[in-house]
């Protein structure tokens, strides 16, 4: 769900903090796996989704440059939509096939399960990257 930026195989660097921005990384605890997905919205953010998948934090549209296609993908959010307290609305980079905050099935991220940011990408050596 994050490719192009991450792919199956990637191995990352992150620093364990529940202090993240949009665009940034983050990986989190979900039903027993690890999850790693870009923060959209903080708590308290208000988002909007078009249905060309263009988002609108705070009433401004994201310029979000490491996708390939936007997509409004599975969403059953209703919008516009305030992020909780305590919690981060967060995206993949494959909007089309991404499960993600915009479903029920996983919605926000609260902070107890937060992992922390991703800072770079460290592996396949030739993609070494900062992603922080």
């Amino acid at each position: 769900s994050m490719a192009p930026t991450l792919n199956d195989g990637d191995i990352v660097v992150l620093a364990k903090t529940d202090r993240l921005k949009p665009g940034e990384l983050c990986a989190f605890y979900y039903s027993n796996k690890i999850l790693i997905k870009r923060v959209i919205a903080a708590p308290g953010d208000v988002i909007w989704l078009e249905a060309d998948g263009t988002v609108f934090l705070n009433g401004v549209a994201l310029d979000e440059p490491y996708l390939v296609q936007k997509a409004l993908g599975e969403c059953d959010v209703d919008f516009p939509y305030q992020v909780p307290e305590n919690a981060f609305f967060v995206m993949g980079d494959q909007r089309e096939t991404s499960i993600d905050s915009r479903s029920s099935i996983i919605g926000c991220v609260p902070t107890d399960q937060l992992i922390g940011k991703i800072l770079f990408k460290l592996w396949p050596l030739k993609e070494l990257e900062w992603l922080g």
